[in-house]
This record gives structure tokens, C-alpha cells and sequence, in this order.
């Protein structure tokens, strides 16, 4: 047998046998080298109720947290490119709200890098009443977990901010930056936020209703009367997300694995369109060297203990991984990606898989396979 086909099949079988086990019920996956895709398939059911959908190398996928880096974070560092925005300015400078005793020193930097004490996560649609026109004001209104820059603590809410704080300082909803300064110069067609009912057959399935944000909202021992019933499919699974019309700067994005190719490209100096490639180095950076995490700008670094990136990707590699059962994760020295992308809350009930393991085992077998083919 061929090598590359014998490589491919490996990864192929690992992704299959997860499928059979119920982790997920469909997974496209994208492994690519120098700006060149050696290894791609895709298995399983897009779609699994109420009808079976086969999944292809087209299928678009609701990308969760993986607009964080590949939105938010990418249009961040166009602004830092400019000087429009500076890792170490206050937040404040930019959203008065934030301009009390305890959060007028939060930073950019310590929201790109989640290190700003604010919570992981609140369900917006409560906090607010319903009016999204106050989300900045209700998430500056909460109590600070830790003082800001001391512990790495993942939160939606610092993304959430700084989605906003792009709109604020541009004057431009997010949808509509995205499109102008990402979708539309890399000319993709199936990358969006809000995809269209038309277009509902070619995107993967997700949750029946929000079962899993209406359990955290009761541990919390809040109250929500207007939860999502119905089978969640091409509309954006994130709770808050949804509250705020769709796009956010911690989830929303919908594509497909070879267009999210295209977007993580502009994380490596070497091939990015959208950057300086000097600015690239922000990337694989460590910003929280001595705390929980290594996190860079916008992405968690491989040298983190027990990060999904796996023993065999190169410790300055950075990665992301969204709620919904996808991951991308860049090895920027001999510029290969990793793109995953299931649907692992579709057709499955509480709770749902840890897949961090499958995503180790899926970059092992890449990096193997590539080696082999080298």
C-alpha cells in the first residue's frame, strides 16, 4: 500500500472507531503543510436527525470558540499592527464601563490571554433582562474571580468584551468587520456568521435545545424561561452568541475545514495575506509564563500541560478547541495545521464526550503519517 494512503487511513480509522463509539457522529478532518493539504476525509453523519446527511469536505460546521482566535483574536492583531489598539492599553481607554475600582487597569493583552479575573462564564440573556444594547455595562458590573493578571482562567466574557470593544472603536458590527477585512479578502464562500436557512442541508447538526447551558444556568441558581426546544441546526449553537444576534467575539463562526484552513494560514508568517509576518511571533509567544496556562495571544500554546495538542507537535504550536466538537491547531515552524472538525453535541445526551484524547491521537497520527511521507 501506498504510505500516504496507508497514513490516511489511520487517522481515518481512529476518527471511524469514535464515530462506532458514539463520541460524535461525524468528523471532517484537514491536515496541511506548507500551504498544501497532504491528508483530508470525512465520516459519518453530518446530520443524524431527523434525517441523515452524509458529511463531505464541504460540510460547514459551527466553529463555537474557535471565532476567538481565528475572528476576534486575527482582528485584534490587525489593530495592533496599526496602532490602533495596544496589548497593555486599559480596557477602559476603550469601554467607560469598565472604568471602576477594580477593572480600569484590565488590559487587552489580559483579555486576549484570559487572564483578566473576569468570570468564565454568565448567561447574558439573564443578566441583562433580555437587552443586549447593555451586555458591556452587565459584564463590567460583575465581581472579579482573581485579581487581573495572576491566574489564566478561559472566559467567554473577556472575548465577549473584546468583540464589542472592535465594534466600539470601528463603529461596525463584528459580522460585518469580519466580512470586509477576512471573508471577503480571502474570498470565502462558505465562512459566515448567521448562515442563511437555505443553506441548512450543508451544515452539520448540533444540540436539541441548550440542555447543557440550562444545567450550568441551574448550578448558577438563575432563572431562564425562553431556552431553545428544537434541534439546533444552522443557527449558532452558544447561548449567549445567540442572544447577541448571532456574532460575538467568542463564538458564531460557521465554515468548513478547507476555508478554516484558509483563515488559520493567516496565523504563520510564512503564508499569512492579512499580516505583517513579523506580527506572527504574537502567536506562538508565551504571554503567561508561571501560570496555569501558556497562552499567547488569542491561542493556548502546546507547552501547556495536558493541552489537546499531544506529545508530537512542537511546544511553540497554538491551538484552539470550540464547545461544539471542533479544533485547529498551527505548528508554525514547518507550517502544518491540524484542522478537526465533529459535531459531538448533535444526537447525544448529557454528557457529552471528552474528545481532547481523540485530538491527540489524531495530531500523533498526522505528524507519523507526514513523517512518512517526507
Amino acid at each position: 500500500m501506498v504510505p500516504e494512503i496507508k497514513a490516511a487511513q489511520s487517522i481515518s480509522s481512529l476518527l471511524a472507531e469514535r464515530i462506532g463509539a458514539g463520541d460524535f457522529p461525524s468528523a471532517v478532518y484537514l491536515v496541511a503543510e506548507r500551504g498544501q493539504v497532504v491528508f483530508a476525509d470525512a465520516l459519518g453523519q453530518a446530520v443524524h436527525e431527523p434525517q441523515q446527511i452524509p458529511a463531505t469536505l464541504q460540510t460547514v460546521y459551527d466553529l463555537a470558540s474557535l471565532t476567538k482566535p481565528l475572528i476576534t483574536g486575527l482582528l485584534c492583531a490587525r489593530r495592533i499592527e496599526s496602532g490602533e489598539l495596544t496589548l497593555d492599553s486599559s480596557v477602559s481607554h476603550y469601554l467607560p464601563e469598565f472604568d471602576r475600582t477594580d477593572k480600569h487597569e484590565i488590559t487587552i493583552r489580559e483579555l486576549l490571554t484570559h487572564t483578566s479575573g473576569l468570570p468564565a462564564w454568565r448567561p447574558l440573556y439573564v443578566l441583562t433582562e433580555g437587552n443586549p444594547d447593555v451586555t458591556v455595562a452587565a459584564i463590567a458590573n460583575l465581581d472579579l474571580e482573581y485579581p487581573s493578571g495572576t491566574r489564566v482562567v478561559y472566559s467567554d466574557l473577556g472575548f465577549i468584551t473584546l468583540g464589542l470593544l472592535l465594534e466600539r472603536l470601528t463603529g461596525t458590527k463584528l459580522a460585518i468587520l469580519a466580512q470586509q477585512e477576512i471573508f471577503t479578502t480571502l474570498k470565502l464562500k462558505q465562512t459566515y456568521f448567521n448562515p442563511g436557512s437555505a443553506q441548512q442541508t450543508g451544515i452539520a447538526a448540533c444540540e436539541t435545545g441548550n440542555s447543557y447551558e440550562r444545567q450550568t444556568c441551574g448550578e448558577l441558581g438563575l432563572q431562564y424561561n425562553a431556552w431553545r426546544e428544537g434541534l439546533i441546526w444552522g443557527e449558532v449553537h452558544d447561548g449567549n452568541a445567540h442572544f447577541l444576534g448571532g456574532a460575538a467575539g467568542h463564538a458564531g463562526l460557521f465554515s468548513s475545514a478547507p476555508e478554516t484552513l484558509r483563515i488559520a494560514s493567516q496565523f504563520i508568517a510564512e503564508q499569512t495575506e492579512l499580516l505583517r509576518s513579523e506580527t506572527c511571533v504574537l502567536f506562538r509567544t508565551n504571554f503567561t509564563e508561571g501560570l496555569e496556562e501558556d497562552r499567547s495571544i488569542a491561542w493556548k500554546l502546546a507547552s501547556s500541560e495536558e493541552s489537546s495538542a499531544g506529545p508530537d507537535l512542537s511546544p511553540e504550536s497554538f491551538g484552539h478547541a470550540g464547545f461544539t466538537g471542533t479544533s485547529c491547531w498551527i505548528d508554525p515552524k514547518p507550517q502544518r495545521i491540524f484542522i478537526l472538525l465533529t459535531n459531538r453535541t448533535h444526537a447525544h445526551a448529557l454528557p457529552f464526550a471528552n474528545i481532547n484524547n481523540v485530538r491527540r491521537q489524531f495530531h500523533s497520527l498526522a505528524v507519523a503519517a507526514l513523517s512518512s511521507t517526507n
